[in-house]
């Protein structure tokens, strides 16, 4: 546990919180555990984790509607971004788990990793307050994402995806731009066979749509 607190720089005071948070359903319904599974911190660390997203959102982009807000603010909190959290923090190897999910692959599983994600951060503001869970948040999140951003092909990714099946067909469309010339966002919405998939923001066109195919990656892999 040790090694697993240093990776998240936060030292638990107690650490049964985060015991439970590492303990999935089949594992406690096996072995009868006492303090139960982590479904309950799930619930909560999925709401600290909306709203300190929401509330850097809201903070970092004072100009964006509630629709452009609404949808960065779920490709930041969709399973995709959890996985990459819980594969920072190599969270699979500290999962409790039941025999059957264990040999099933379920260290694995992109749902059970992202689920423990939330359920980590749940234990951190419980154990620390909002304000130390919403430093993890930062790190592991918000800060990397104008990193992922910038360096990740999301146009390319989300054409792999969609071209697993023949005869799909995408297209990019500008739906709005606002702002004086030098600072203008712009907004585009990607289709996939004539229905919207995704919409993003940015600063060129380009930026807009790499945002919107994150958007859409996000939405098509739930």
């Amino acid at each position: 546990m040790e090694t697993l607190e240093a990776k998240l720089g936060y030292t638990f005071r107690n650490r049964a919180l985060l015991e439970n948070a590492l303990t999935h359903s089949s594992y406690a319904n096996e072995n009868h555990s006492p303090m139960g599974s982590n479904e309950r911190l799930e619930f909560l660390g999925d709401s600290v984790l909306g709203m300190v997203t929401a509330d850097f959102l809201y903070k970092e982009h004072p100009d964006e509607p509630e629709g452009d807000l609404t949808r960065t603010r779920a490709a930041l909190v969709c399973e995709d971004s959890l996985v990459e959290v819980a594969d920072l923090l190599d969270l699979g190897t500290y999962l409790k788990l039941g025999r059957g999910e264990a040999s099933g692959g379920g260290r694995e599983r992109p749902s059970i990793r992202a689920d423990a994600v939330e359920a980590v951060l749940a234990a951190v503001y419980l154990d620390g307050g909002l304000a130390e869970a919403r430093k993890i948040i930062q790190r592991f999140i918000l800060d990397k994402e104008t990193e992922k951003s910038a360096s990740r092909d999301y146009k390319t990714a989300l054409q792999e995806l969609v071209q697993r099946e023949s005869g799909q067909v995408l297209s990019y469309r500008l739906i709005g731009s606002k702002g004086p010339d030098h600072a203008k966002i712009f907004s585009v919405e990607v289709d996939l066979n004539g229905r919207a998939v995704g919409a993003g923001t940015g600063h060129s066109k380009k930026e807009a749509e790499q945002m919107a195919a994150k958007a859409a990656i996000c939405k098509l892999k739930q």
